[in-house]
C-alpha cells in the first residue's frame, strides 16, 4: 500500500492527429520554451481569457505595491484597494488622467516599473495578436469518406477535396499514404508506412472540386485486399495538399485521414459539375460528399476479367 502511494503518478498527454488520438505516457506537460507556440495554438476564447486574466494578475499586483507605501499616491483614498486598482489601470496604459498621481520617490518607481511593464507587454500581445491573424491557412475540405471503385477499367482509391476558398490555389501538390498493421520476419506486429501513387500529384492550379485518385494495380500495396482484408490490417489512408494562397502568397497545407470503416467500396463519388443555360460551368458544393452505389463491373476483356470484378480477387 505504501508502495503504490508513494509511485510516482503517471502523466498522460492526449495528441489527436485528424481522427487518430495518441495519448503520450511519461511525456513533459509543459516547457518554457514552448509558450509562444502554446499561446498560438490556443482557441480564439482562451487566447482572449488568457490575455484578460494576465491583464488583471498585473493590475492586482501593482495595486498592492501602490498601497504598500504611505500616501505615495496624491488623493488616493487611504486603504482603498479600488482607488489603487484604477490608478495601475490607468498607469499601466500610460493614460495619465491627472486626478492621482505619484507624490513621493516610492510612488514614482513603481509607476515607472508599471509603466515599462506596460509598453513590453503592450509590443508582446500585438505581436501575439497579429501572428494569429496573420498566419496562412488552407480552407481545404476533404471528403468525409473514401471510395474505391473502378475508373477506366482499373479500381481505384478516391477521395474529393473542395477549395473552399473564392480564389485559387495554385502549384498545389498532392500526397497519399497508407498505414497498415503487419507482422515481420522476427514475429513482430509494427505499423508500416507506404507511399501511394496517384494518378496526378501536382496542379498548376487548383480553383473548385476534384478527386483525388490512386489505382490499385499490381504495383500498389493495397492490391489483392478486400474490405475484410482492410478492417483486419486496420488500414488507415492519410492524404495532404501543400499549395500557394495567392492573396497572402504564403504556403499552406491540410490533410485528412480515413479509417477501414470511413472506405466505402463500389461507390463513386456523384457528379457535381454542370453547364448552366449561359453556358458557365457550375459546382454543387452540397453535394461534395454524396456517393452513389455502382452497378457491377462487367467483364472488359478476359484477361482483365478477375482484377476489374473487384479490389480483392487476388
Amino acid at each position: 500500500m505504501v508502495q503504490t502511494l508513494m509511485r510516482k503518478k503517471q502523466t498522460t498527454i492526449r495528441v489527436r492527429s485528424g481522427n487518430f488520438e495518441f495519448v503520450k505516457l511519461n511525456a513533459k506537460k509543459f516547457d518554457l520554451r514552448d509558450t509562444y507556440h502554446l499561446i498560438l495554438t490556443l482557441s480564439w476564447p482562451r487566447f482572449a481569457g488568457l490575455i484578460f486574466g494576465i491583464y488583471l494578475l498585473i493590475n492586482f499586483f501593482f495595486a498592492g505595491l501602490f498601497m504598500l507605501g504611505s500616501n505615495d499616491i496624491a488623493e488616493m483614498a487611504p486603504g482603498s484597494f479600488s482607488d489603487a486598482f484604477f490608478f495601475s489601470v490607468e498607469t499601466l496604459a500610460t493614460v495619465g488622467y491627472g486626478h492621482m498621481y505619484p507624490v513621493n520617490l516610492y510612488g514614482h518607481l513603481i509607476a515607472m516599473v508599471e509603466i515599462m511593464v506596460g509598453m513590453f507587454g503592450l509590443a508582446v500581445i500585438t505581436g501575439l495578436i497579429f501572428v494569429r491573424f496573420s498566419r496562412p491557412t488552407a480552407r481545404i475540405h476533404f471528403s468525409k469518406v473514401a471510395v474505391i471503385a473502378p475508373f477506366d477499367g482499373v479500381p481505384n482509391l478516391m477521395i474529393r477535396l473542395a477549395n473552399l476558398r473564392h480564389q485559387a490555389m495554385v502549384e498545389p501538390e498532392f500526397r497519399m499514404i497508407t498505414l497498415r498493421n503487419i507482422v515481420t520476419a522476427e514475429g513482430d506486429e509494427v505499423r508500416r508506412f507506404r507511399s501511394l501513387h496517384l494518378e496526378f500529384d501536382r496542379l498548376v492550379a487548383f480553383p473548385a472540386v476534384l478527386t483525388v485518385r490512386h489505382p490499385i494495380d499490381e504495383t500498389s500495396p493495397l492490391f489483392g485486399l478486400t474490405a475484410e482484408d482492410f478492417r483486419q490490417h486496420d488500414i488507415r489512408i492519410v492524404a495532404s495538399i501543400v499549395g500557394v494562397d495567392t492573396v497572402i502568397v504564403a504556403p499552406v497545407q491540410s490533410f485528412g485521414d480515413y479509417n477501414y470503416d470511413q472506405i466505402q467500396w463500389n461507390r463513386r463519388f456523384v457528379e457535381i459539375y454542370d453547364q448552366n443555360a449561359e453556358g458557365d460551368w457550375t459546382v454543387d458544393y452540397a453535394r461534395i460528399d454524396e456517393t452513389e452505389e455502382i452497378a457491377p463491373i462487367q467483364n472488359v476483356t478476359q484477361d482483365q476479367d478477375r482484377k476489374e470484378v473487384s479490389v480483392g480477387t487476388r
